[in-house]
């Protein structure tokens, strides 16, 4: 039997190191991020579909330019709205897939690591428990301007398109505490994989 956890925060919270740690203790970890970028890679029916609802312009090289479309579906309910309709089936079922293997192969807990786990819709439905890290908005929206050297009013309107941390918070299983120090953070981590038996 496997046990799935969603691992999720809001943008800026330390998610990320979160689940680099999990996996360097060897838990597989279904990556949202990394497959919302694989789909939309060049030469993909993802990248086709954003290109012919978007235009061209949206294209650097054959690429898409993430920084330019961020700055038009951040600040525009709608046309995030048109984006996540290309992108989310394509997400799902990389997710599902994924995770029907580590089932097949009896792995004992999976991590689907996705930022948008709530807002997604139909995470929820594939996990058992829920993962979340937190800290103060405050601390968020300064960590944020600083790693996407974002002026305040991007940096608010990146987490308006997401739940407040608090509302996460009461969703959650278990809270990982991200407002301390990176070693009070990641004795949290080791305690919980301590309890689970994982490391």
């Amino acid at each position: 039997m496997t046990e799935v956890w969603g691992l999720t925060g809001g943008i800026a919270t330390g998610k990320s190191t979160v689940s680099a740690w999990l996996k360097a203790a060897g838990l597989p970890v279904i990556d949202a991020d990394v497959i919302a970028r694989e789909v939309v890679a060049p030469g993909t029916p993802g990248l086709q579909q954003i290109a012919a609802a978007f235009g061209r312009l949206y294209l650097t090289a054959g690429e898409l330019d993430r920084k330019k479309l961020g700055q038009l579906v951040f600040h525009d309910p709608t046309q995030l709205k048109r984006l996540e309709a290309i992108t989310t089936p394509l997400i799902q079922t990389e997710i599902q897939r994924q995770l029907a293997n580590y089932r097949q192969e009896k792995v004992p807990v999976v991590i689907i690591d996705a930022p948008t786990f709530f807002e997604s819709g139909y995470l929820e439905a594939f996990t058992d428990h829920v993962m979340v890290v937190a800290t103060d908005v405050a601390t968020q929206k300064c960590r944020l301007m600083a790693r996407n050297q974002l002026s305040a009013d991007d940096a608010q309107a990146r987490m308006d398109r997401q739940w407040p941390i608090e509302k996460k918070v009461a969703h959650a299983t278990v809270v990982i505490d991200n407002g301390g120090t990176i070693a009070e953070t990641r004795q949290q981590v080791v305690k919980w994989l301590d309890m689970k038996n994982l490391k």
